[in-house]
């Protein structure tokens, strides 16, 4: 049984591995005052005693594993820091990729195919291209629908904070549902365009394969995406625990 934590911006995604499989999903607020209660839980409930980490938010990396070391794990891969992944990267400055990038590029050549590209609707958005030499080529990273919804409220005399949900309407007969339209059908199209524009760059089809937080919210306003995997990042770093090459 290993433990496949995925530290984010907003949350930590935390998977159980069981001979390959994903078998429990947990999520922890990234803003917790401690992760040791929700930890020790896990890790009781599961019986690991080892695992890998992926992250976004360096900080956080350092109270979890300080809190991961206090249940006993031993000999726990951080990726960027003691564990390598196992994909070529073709961008200008290698060591300005986020780990998450790396590993979901990992994942989809592993458990899709290559050429690709990879969407990942979370705190940020982030395209991510995956040439046929399955090589990580690069991509494009995009503020989030929840970043847009509260920069739009923050920044505006009279329009009001509201929750990211679906609109009942495209053309909006009120402030909640214009916002809404604005936000889900501005990025879905945002989406599509940006797809089509990667395909025409890379003058071929690629798989297109969709992860993140919020990609269930946003999927079915998308014409272009051929995957949705949610747990594509977890099941990525279950990989790269295993693994030390591309086959």
């Amino acid at each position: 049984m290993i433990i496949a934590i995925d530290i984010g911006n907003t949350n930590i995604a935390v998977g159980l591995f069981d001979t390959g499989k994903l078998i429990r999903k947990y999520s922890i607020p990234t803003k917790a005052n401690e992760y040791y209660p929700y930890l020790r839980e896990i890790v009781l409930k599961n019986k690991a005693s080892t695992g890998i980490i992926c992250s976004v938010v360096p900080q956080a990396t350092q109270r979890l594993t300080g809190s991961l070391k206090k249940l006993g794990f031993k000999g726990i891969k951080t990726c960027g820091v003691n564990q390598k992944i196992p994909i070529k990267n073709l961008y200008r400055y290698p060591g300005q990729v986020g780990q998450d990038r790396l590993v979901n590029a990992y994942a989809a050549v592993r458990l899709y195919q290559a050429p690709a590209i990879i969407i990942d609707f979370g705190t940020a958005i982030t395209f991510d291209v995956v040439t046929a030499k399955k090589e990580y080529k690069g991509g494009m990273i995009i503020p989030g629908l929840g970043i847009s919804l509260e920069t739009l409220a923050e920044k505006t005399a009279l329009l009001p904070k509201i929750k990211l949900n679906r609109p009942s309407e495209l053309i909006g007969r009120d402030t909640r549902n214009s916002i809404l339209s604005g936000v889900i059908y501005g990025y879905s199209a945002l989406t599509d365009g940006l797809i089509s524009k990667l395909k025409a760059e890379l003058k071929t089809n690629p798989i297109v394969i969709s992860t993140g937080g919020n990609i269930d919210l946003i999927a079915g306003y998308c014409r272009q995406i051929d995957k949705i995997d949610i747990n594509l990042t977890l099941k990525g770093l279950s990989l790269i625990y295993k693994s030390k090459k591309i086959p």
